[in-house]
C-alpha cells in the first residue's frame, strides 16, 4: 500500500515538470519562428536596397519589368540575380507559412507582393528561365498567381514607357 502511495506521489510530482517542459518547448518554438521571420525580413530589406541605392539598377529594373528578353546579357544577369533572391525569399516565407510559423495575414501580404511583380511581362519571361530552381510546391503557388493573369499596376504611375533620361 505504501508503495502505491509513493508511486502516486511521484507521478503527481512529474506532472508540473511535464507542464513546465511543454511551456518551455512552446516558447522556444515561438522564438525560433521570430528569428526565422527576422532573418527573412532582413534579407528582404537588403534586396530592396539594391533598387534604392543605385539609379542605374533602378532603370535596369524598370526596363526588365517590361521585357527581360530586351535586356543585354549583363543586365539580364543583374535582373535575374534580383529576382532569384526575391523568389528565394518568398519561397522561404512560403515554407514558414506552410509549416505554421507565419500567420496567414503575413503570407497574404507576401502573396500580394508576388502578384504585383508577376503581373509584369518581364518578370514572367524571367520566371520561365529559372522556375526549375525552386520547389515544386512553391512553383505551383507562383504558377497559380500567373494563371490569374493579374493586371500590371504596381508601377503604372512610373511611366515605364518614357525614356529614363526624359
Amino acid at each position: 500500500m505504501l508503495s502505491a502511495i509513493g508511486q502516486i506521489v511521484a507521478a503527481i510530482g512529474v506532472i508540473p515538470s511535464l507542464i513546465y517542459l511543454a511551456i518551455h518547448i512552446r516558447e522556444q518554438n515561438k522564438e525560433r519562428r521570430r528569428v526565422g521571420i527576422n532573418i527573412l525580413t532582413v534579407q528582404w530589406s537588403e534586396l530592396v536596397k539594391s533598387a534604392q541605392e543605385s539609379r542605374e539598377f533602378a532603370a535596369l529594373f524598370l526596363r526588365g519589368m517590361r521585357s527581360f528578353q530586351a535586356l543585354d546579357a549583363p543586365d539580364k544577369l543583374r535582373f535575374s540575380s534580383f529576382f532569384t533572391r526575391f523568389t528565394r525569399n518568398c519561397e522561404g516565407m512560403f515554407i514558414y507559412y506552410r509549416d505554421g510559423a507565419l500567420e496567414k495575414t503575413l503570407w497574404d501580404e507576401v502573396e500580394r507582393t508576388m502578384t504585383d511583380y508577376f503581373a509584369y511581362p518581364g518578370v514572367r519571361e524571367w520566371w520561365a528561365t529559372r522556375k526549375h530552381w525552386l520547389t515544386d510546391e512553391f512553383r505551383a503557388v507562383v504558377e497559380a498567381i500567373i494563371a490569374k493573369n493579374p493586371e500590371p499596376r504596381m508601377y503604372a504611375a512610373y511611366n515605364l514607357d518614357e525614356s529614363p533620361n526624359a
